[in-house]
């Protein structure tokens, strides 16, 4: 079978997605993608969502932190996002999604957005809410674990 001549080959483009999470969260690329695809399909529809088509091609999150590279057809970057910022949660996990940038190609989005130092995680003894508790801090951020769960706080609020 022939391939498509160049003009007529979809041309799509690469969202670099960074995601934030608690230190405990943990899921995989599947369900990343599944989850993408009901927000799309929530958001715009079964038709729009086919056209907006996205897709993951890259995916790392591991310690609360991580990112991904998705596919989306070039006409359908602003459905795109839209979609993706629709995600809340990711298996009950509540995680908090930011598109850091858009590119042709796998590899730029990847050079360009994808590829900083990652950042440097510790865990400490802190003192919140009158008793001393262990945190996860990152960044001038801190997870602080409670009995059931985390809370956010920065650095100030210790």
């Amino acid at each position: 079978m022939k391939h498509l001549p160049k003009h007529l080959r979809p041309r799509w483009r690469y969202l670099a997605v960074r995601i934030e999470g608690w230190p405990d969260a943990a899921f995989d690329r599947g369900d990343f993608q599944r989850h993408l695809w009901y927000a799309a399909q929530n958001l715009l529809g079964d038709a729009a969502s086919a056209d907006v088509d996205l897709t993951v091609v890259r995916f790392a999150f591991a310690d609360g932190d991580g990112w991904a590279a998705v596919r989306t057809r070039r006409d359908e970057v602003d459905r795109a996002r839209a979609a993706i910022a629709t995600v809340e949660s990711i298996d009950g996990q509540p995680v908090g999604l930011r598109v850091a940038g858009v590119s042709g190609t796998v590899r730029a989005c990847e050079e360009k957005y994808i590829r900083s130092a990652p950042e440097i995680t510790t865990e400490r003894a802190v003192a919140f809410e009158g008793a001393e508790r262990t945190a996860v801090v990152r960044d001038g951020r801190a997870d602080v674990r409670l009995e059931s769960a985390f809370a956010g706080a920065t650095t100030l609020d210790l």
